[in-house]
């Protein structure tokens, strides 16, 4: 996509000629989301005590969505784009839009962590993975893969995903990303967050393997 290490650079003098403000840090992760990476980004609801910033007092899923009256952040968005947008609505969540520039695939944060430990002994192509504060992980890959992923696994062995707990997360799907946190419980976190090297998703048959053995492990260590 034509990232530099002077993009970066850029990027974040901005935000620390605009202020050490939580705002201004929002801001510059979305810039380089949409600038650096080329994701789509949406602005998300927060959830406080309890209750969703959407205003619905029946919210199925509270400080966990975007919100719908809010125009989406395409891909290329400047930081100064990106400011403008936050300051309309300050305070609302990151959340990236699946189905486009990657997949994702779910997963427990304890497979998570073991299957990446593998994966970057064997040496295999990763791309960015995020933790969330209720136990979950998601590895970014390919574009595409969250409607092949039962035929893949067929493939490979594996007849059923959901008794590996593997999710595909493709189009329709938001993903809260760094630094918001997820329906009030604390924030997501990078596990491996996006470089210049790593931004690109890999394809999930290069992962998959080893992220269904590992899976496959530990759902009988806890049978």
């Amino acid at each position: 996509m034509g990232f530099t290490i002077g993009g970066i650079r850029e990027i974040r003098s901005g935000a620390r000629r605009r202020g050490r403000s939580y705002r201004s840090s929002e801001c510059t992760a979305v810039a380089e989301y949409t600038g650096l990476w080329g994701w789509d980004v949406v602005r998300g609801a927060r959830a406080v005590g309890g209750a969703c910033s959407c205003g619905r007092a029946d919210c199925p899923a509270p400080g966990a969505h975007p919100l719908d009256f809010a125009p989406e952040i395409p891909a290329g968005a400047t930081l100064d784009e990106v400011t403008r947008a936050w300051a309309e609505l300050p305070g609302a969540a990151v959340m990236l839009v699946a189905g486009r520039a990657f997949d994702a695939i779910e997963v427990a944060e304890p497979t998570a962590r073991r299957a990446l430990a593998r994966m970057e002994r064997m040496g295999l192509p990763l791309g960015p993975v995020t933790a969330t504060p209720d136990g979950r992980a998601h590895f970014f890959v390919a574009p595409g893969t969250a409607s092949q992923l039962p035929r893949l696994l067929y493939r490979m062995g594996w007849d059923d995903p959901a008794s590996l707990d593997l999710r595909g997360l493709g189009p329709g799907t938001y993903l809260t990303a760094p630094p918001s946190d997820l329906g009030g419980r604390g924030p997501v976190r990078w596990l491996r967050p996006p470089a210049l090297d790593t931004a690109g998703p890999p394809e999930a048959r290069l992962l998959l393997g080893t992220l269904a053995y590992v899976a496959h492990r530990s759902r009988a260590r806890e049978n």
